[in-house]
Order: C-alpha cells, then structure tokens, then sequence
C-alpha cells in the first residue's frame, strides 16, 4: 500500500483533453510536492524545487497553486482522503468488529509508515503553515472523528454492546492516536508507526467498553 496523490486511473490511446491534460499536471505538481516535502520539508521547499520534482515549469505551477502554502494544503488535504479511504477499505472486510476495527487502525499506520518523510513533514510542518493550514488541519481531523463514529455505528450492529460514540469523544479519540503518532514522529520512528496499533486499538476498545 502506497500513501499517493493519484488521479483518474484506466489506460486511454486517445490524445488528452486540455482538461486532461490540466489536471495530470495538477496530480504531478502534489507528487512533486510530497517528493520535497519528503527532502527538506515545508519551510526549505521552494516553488522551484517543486516544479522540478514534477518535471513542470514554474508558470505551470503557478497555473494551479497561487504560492507554496496553496500546494501544501493541497497535498496535505490530497493524503489525508487517501488515508480515510485506507481506512475505509480495511474496515469494510467481512470480519468480526474487533478485527475489522483492528485492521483499520492497522492500514491507516502502515499508510504513514510507507512514506516516513512524507508522514514527518505533513504532520509536523502543518502547525507552522499559516493559519489557514491550521483550519484545515481542524476539518480534516473531524472528517476522521466523523469516519470513526461511521465504523462504530457499523459496528454495533453486529456488537449492540459497544458504546455510541459520540462527535465530542471520537474528536477526543482521533487526537489521542494522533498524539501518539505525532511523538513518534518527534522522536525519529516514523518508519516503526505500525508497532503502535496495539495501543491505539486498546485505546479505541477503552472507550467504547
């Protein structure tokens, strides 16, 4: 499983449309973002570095991303709806709720671990984006909560027993592994990320006891 900004998939023998063409170009740009956030992180990336990674010219670039903080938010927003359809997709096995939750927690952890530079500068460069980095950070952790709180509603159709989780404690939740990831990260073992599913699924099953 790879963390990636992908577009449309399919083969195609036709020539690309002007909007097609728009658009691999966007998906190149995010690549090529991720690629240098991976290297140097925000605050050393540079457009030009950026437009090189993607093979595009700065004009280009520009043609999409008002400045570098636009392309951040961008990607940063592009990976995390690919890690809530990780999680989605892993959650959505026909098993028993405590492996389905498990293997969610799983897939959503390896997807940072796959990409560790990716995973530090997207979660630690976040805060020292702007303040409009900040509002997105918020939306996209409750676009979490509101995912979790869909898994346990699925969930206790199968366990009646669980608790209904409610918006306050699956934001509550998503902070606690969030946390928990973020110093791993602090402390150098992002690519390790997956050794904490035990403590994040104990957390989750604490909860909803």
């Amino acid at each position: 499983m790879q963390y990636q900004m992908q577009g449309p998939s399919g083969a195609d023998t036709t020539l690309p449309t002007e909007g097609d063409a728009a658009e691999t170009h966007r998906i190149r740009i995010l690549e090529g973002m991720a690629g240098v956030l991976a290297e140097k992180g925000y605050q050393a990336a540079t457009i030009a570095d950026i437009a090189k990674h993607a093979r595009v010219s700065k004009r280009t670039f520009y043609e999409h991303f008002t400045d570098k903080q636009a392309c951040f938010i961008a990607c940063y927003v592009t990976a995390s709806e690919f890690l809530i359809q990780t999680i989605v997709n892993a959650a959505s096995r026909d098993m028993p709720w405590e492996k389905r939750s498990r293997a969610a927690t799983y897939a959503y952890l390896f997807a940072l671990e796959s990409r560790p530079g990716l995973t530090r500068a997207l979660m630690m460069d976040i805060y020292g984006a702007g303040p409009e980095a900040l509002k997105v950070r918020r939306t996209v952790q409750n676009r979490f909560a509101d995912q979790l709180r869909r898994l346990v509603d699925q969930g206790r159709k199968d366990k009646p027993g669980l608790r209904k989780l409610s918006p306050a404690m699956a934001a509550a939740v998503i902070g606690g592994i969030n946390e928990l990831v973020l110093l791993a990260v602090e402390e150098g073992r992002t690519q390790a990320l997956t050794q904490l599913a035990i403590t994040a699924d104990d957390l989750l099953r604490a909860v909803l006891a």
